[in-house]
């Protein structure tokens, strides 16, 4: 179902009845949606699985969240748990007593999951209720602790920051948002102090996590077209961060660097992507719309390679997997990239289904988590 304000999707799966005329939209494979055949590499490496453990069921705003040596993850059913990172081992499982839509955040002190109804719930490191809140409406994304502070993402477009001890709110930021825009999961990232995030209409925006004050708004799409799904160009998944700029990329805009401390532009460039990316010292990594992998020089964004193999594959963002990139297909296939050249290199079945949002890096590999609920931790070297 389309609504207004908001385009439902599964892994940013649009209504396909709605839309089924709209062949050149991007976010279907071909007229009956399946994946293209495997390609075929020359394997120089191989990933093994060290663990595995099922969650239930998940959804895009259940990406785990790694502190320290400890996993913490939620699912659908209101079961919030910490896994021991080295053996996958539960610490502890406890319920929050209603049904969940997102989680879990933490910053190894507090875990914080929500719901679809808007109340967020927190526990202290051992499992234990905290406290309970409330936002405006469903929570879509994890939320994100730091700074004394949990940030939570509200579907109308609102950001939420709560006192991470009490509950208590500490401030709202709210924005105008368009006639129509992406289902998105995406939360956003936190660096020394401040708090970076996307929105709907293509702008990213830098705030104090303590206080909520917007430090610098910059624009990193500009909607455009004839029609309103045309104009359609959101910050659909998590900025990278390094201490000198801020990156991020949006669907039907571009991917753009900004100086991180004063919000002006670095460099731009015009590539879509709903997937997202991730950064090295060297470069950047992005999944494109149509499923091609780019790495771009971090400095000046020019193209270091690009890797069409996995297009019909439909890829999820890349992530630094030790030495190499990884990303997971739409049938639950890991591949493993060289990251000097793109060049395929490894590839592991997993459990058959694609990955809920982008793998979490951990030292020696990846950790996945599987649109089946399947908590995979896989190293890659």
């Amino acid at each position: 179902m389309i609504r207004r304000n908001t385009l439902l999707n599964s892994g940013l799966a649009l209504a396909a009845v709605a839309l089924a005329g709209c062949s050149s939209f991007p976010f279907f494979g071909g007229d009956d949606n399946k994946p293209g055949p495997l390609p075929e590499f020359r394997a120089r490496n191989s990933a093994s699985v060290l663990w595995q453990h099922a969650l239930g069921n998940t959804g895009p705003g259940f990406a785990p969240v790694l502190v320290g040596g400890s996993v913490f993850a939620a699912s659908a059913d209101g079961s919030v748990l910490s896994l021991d990172l080295e053996s996958g081992r539960v610490n502890w499982r406890v319920s929050a007593g209603t049904a969940l839509s997102a989680g879990a955040g933490s910053d190894g002190e507090i875990v914080v999951v929500g719901t679809a109804k808007g109340a967020v719930h927190a526990f202290d490191a051992t499992g234990k209720a905290l406290w309970q809140a409330r936002v405006s409406s469903e929570i879509l994304a994890p939320p994100r602790v730091a700074e004394g502070v949990v940030a939570v993402w509200s579907g109308d477009g609102r950001v939420f920051g709560f006192q991470a001890k009490t509950g208590e709110r500490k401030w709202v930021y709210q924005r105008g948002t368009p006639a129509l825009t992406l289902r998105s999961h995406a939360s956003g990232v936190t660096h020394r102090g401040g708090l970076f995030t996307g929105s709907a209409g293509g702008k990213l925006v830098a705030m104090d996590m303590a206080s909520g004050a917007v430090g610098w708004e910059a624009s990193i799409a500009t909607p455009k077209g004839a029609t309103e799904l045309e104009r359609i160009a959101d910050v659909t998944s998590t900025p990278v961060a390094d201490d000198r700029q801020i990156c991020a990329v949006a669907f039907q805009g571009r991917l753009a660097c900004f100086d991180i401390l004063r919000g002006t532009m670095v460099w731009s460039r015009e590539i879509s992507s709903h997937a997202g990316l991730s950064a090295d010292a060297r470069a950047l990594y992005v999944t494109d719309d149509k499923g091609n992998l780019h790495a771009l020089d971090k400095s000046t964004g020019a193209s270091i390679w690009k890797q069409d193999k996995l297009a019909k594959r439909r890829p999820s963002a890349p992530q630094l997997a030790g030495d190499h990139l990884a990303v997971i297909d739409a049938e639950g296939y890991l591949h493993l990239l060289d990251r000097t050249d793109g060049a395929l290199i490894g590839r592991l079945a997993l459990d058959g289904n694609a990955s809920v949002g982008q793998p979490a890096i951990v030292a020696d590999g990846v950790l996945v988590l599987s649109s089946k609920g399947t908590l995979t931790r896989l190293r890659t070297q």
